[in-house]
């Protein structure tokens, strides 16, 4: 893990398009932004991480079932 100091205001570059900068500090939080291509995700780590268990356990579903969900949805002009 690359460990950085930084104040207020200043960034690092992570490869040739993701920049992030300090915008605030107050006590024991920082404030980040970041500037991102959209075609880069970017979450917060427990976000990331609810996704990845979200995509398995739908991975899980059996196909019946899969077929059954768009069932349940009415289709707009249907």
């Amino acid at each position: 893990m690359l460990v950085l100091s930084r104040q207020r205001d200043e960034s690092i570059i992570i490869g040739d398009n993701v920049v992030v900068t300090v915008v605030d500090v107050r006590g024991d939080k920082v404030k980040l932004g970041i500037t991102a291509p959209r075609e880069v995700s970017v979450h917060r780590q427990e976000v990331y991480e609810a996704i990845q268990r979200e995509n398995q356990q739908a991975t899980k579903l059996d196909p019946k079932e899969v077929q059954s969900l768009g069932r349940q949805t009415p289709r707009p002009g249907r």
